[in-house]
């Protein structure tokens, strides 16, 4: 028998709405997303060493979300009382705080919503999804990691930015992108289009790759 498919939200689709119980208190995501970006991530469980380092990178990164207007929503498949028992073992430990919020998905509701349960890996722990949305409660980007390889921060902190760069300069940012570097302008659709590129100042490749500094 062929295992089920999980469904989950795509890139482009709006982000599904939930009411929670959290470590900050309750919580609902449209209300939390209002006029910021929201970093919505999955562990598989409290109390584990990779988890655990991963949670430790978000909070150590606290200030750089918080100057990128980027909210970070954490989750897991265990209690609340667990997550503050852990929350709390980690400050003592390593005075590490874990101060954003994390969502209580004791009955699989959100990873369920969000197809974070994917019976391959696990039918009882959440995988690793990050989920980029944002002002407008749109889903710009998706990552999925299995139970035991942890996320990459910096590529975390790269996307971000790449993603607020070509939301607001309308460009698209090419291999390797870092903030600082030159982005991609689109390429002309008309005749007229490709005469003006040709007379611009812009760092052509070709007609249809051309790069700017902003």
């Amino acid at each position: 028998m062929e295992p089920q498919t999980t469904q989950m939200p795509r890139i482009g689709d709006k982000a599904p709405d939930f009411n929670v119980t959290t470590t900050t208190g309750p919580l609902q995501l449209s209300e939390y997303n209002k006029g910021s970006w929201v970093v919505l991530f999955s562990h598989p469980a409290d109390f584990t060493p990779v988890c655990t380092t991963e949670m430790s990178g978000f909070a150590m990164e606290k200030e750089f979300f918080a100057a990128n207007n980027a909210k970070l929503l954490g989750l897991s498949i265990d209690s609340i009382h667990s997550h503050i028992a852990w929350v709390n073992a980690v400050h003592e430990k390593t005075g590490v705080l874990f101060e954003f919020p994390i969502i209580a998905d004791l009955d699989m509701h959100v990873s369920k919503l969000y197809g974070m349960l994917q019976p391959g890996e696990s039918e009882t722990a959440a995988v690793r999804a990050v989920f980029f949305i944002d002002p407008e409660g749109t889903i710009r980007l998706i990552m999925y990691y299995p139970l035991n390889v942890g996320r990459n921060m910096e590529e975390i902190k790269r996307v971000l930015l790449a993603l607020q760069t070509a939301s607001t300069h309308k460009v698209a940012c090419p291999l390797n992108w870092q903030p600082g570097e030159k982005v991609i302008v689109p390429a002309p659709k008309t005749l007229e289009g490709l005469a003006e590129r040709k007379a611009s100042n812009l760092e052509m490749v070709d007609w249809y790759l051309a790069k700017k500094s902003i």
